[in-house]
């Protein structure tokens, strides 16, 4: 070990003469290249599996938007109320503005309770998705 310097890698050991270097390459069959995955048709599925999938989709998009509205929403209304009340800029707790402790400790619980009540929403959407795509099948 150095002493705090910077270590270097042993040296690699020369190439046997002669050897020719090798390129590992993955096959190439010729076809068309693959589809990403959940475009297009896959075995088994109806029109039926298609609109339930945009709808999840949308069920989820609608309820992303929904929270972070909300979320927006309720945070600036957290920080206009602190803004309207001048008194909790003149209070100290432990040397601390009373403004900064709510915004500081008064914000987490939104924002946990925000994140908790979207997953267990979007947990609940999916559930709904797999029931009518089981029934389907």
């Amino acid at each position: 070990m150095s002493d705090g310097g910077s270590e270097t890698a042993a040296p690699l050991p020369p190439r046997p003469a002669g050897r020719a270097r090798v390129r590992v390459t993955a096959p190439h069959t010729g076809g068309p290249a693959a589809q990403p995955a959940g475009r297009g048709a896959r075995p088994g599925t109806s029109d039926v599996q298609g609109v339930y999938v945009r709808s999840l989709i949308r069920s989820q998009l609608r309820l992303a938007l929904v929270v972070a509205a909300g979320f927006v929403i309720a945070t600036g209304l957290f920080v206009v109320a602190i803004a309207l009340v001048p008194d909790l800029d003149r209070t100290f707790v432990v040397g601390v503005p009373v403004s900064w402790l709510l915004l500081g400790f008064g914000l987490y619980p939104l924002v946990i309770t925000v994140g908790v009540l979207y997953v267990r929403a979007a947990a609940r959407n999916e559930a709904r998705y797999r029931a009518l795509a089981e029934d389907d099948s």
